[in-house]
């Protein structure tokens, strides 16, 4: 399983552009891919987003930067090296549809599949499993990505997000999640809630 998270200038992936990728191999935590890249010609840029990662106009347009079909194109060499190309990730739908947009945009042949893996998926089916109250808003799940960290016992992920940061976090929540254990050494002074052991 590879646990994505990706950082753009929006949420539109046909206007928007990936900046960054951040992945790891879930089942050897050490194989990590983080990468950044300028925006592609004409990409729209939603201040917003830029809030939330970090970025401005200069460092999206920098030329010194590779391109987003060269970053595509490196994350793809690395994710051919993994058995299992599962996409794991909070919000995945999100990071899957830029990424397959890319792929489009540059013509390159490769797919990432229709199945995924959805942390929040995982987290509320432990909340049923469990009888753990469920947090509610307007009468829908409100279990975003502090609240999941909360729950298996980590802190809010820093900010301004980065790919990396999000690929570790959500992979140290799904292996408290499912296992009970840690994944990460640097997430070792964070105690595993009792009911996930």
């Amino acid at each position: 399983m590879v646990v994505l998270d990706i950082e753009t200038t929006g949420l539109n992936p046909f206007k928007n552009s990936i900046v960054e990728i951040g992945a790891l191999d879930f089942n050897n935590p050490s194989n990590q891919f983080y990468q950044k890249c300028r925006v592609f010609e004409g990409a729209e840029i939603d201040p917003v987003a830029l809030k939330i990662n970090g970025y401005d106009d200069s460092q999206l347009l920098d030329f010194t930067r590779k391109s987003l079909e060269e970053l595509i194109i490196s994350f793809i060499d690395w994710i051919n090296k993994i058995d299992d190309r599962t996409i794991e990730g909070h919000n995945v739908d999100f990071d899957i549809n830029f990424l397959k947009e890319t792929i489009k945009r540059y013509n390159i042949d490769f797919n990432f599949g229709f199945r995924k893996v959805d942390q929040h998926s995982l987290i509320y089916a432990h909340h049923l499993k469990f009888k753990k109250k469920l947090s509610l808003k307007k009468n829908l799940s409100n279990l975003g990505g502090d609240k999941i960290m909360e729950y298996v016992g980590l802190p809010t992920e820093p900010k301004p997000h980065t790919g990396i940061n999000g690929a570790k976090f959500e992979a140290e929540a799904i292996s408290r999640l499912i296992f009970g254990k840690r994944l990460l050494e640097e997430f070792n002074e964070f105690e595993i809630p009792g009911y996930l052991i």
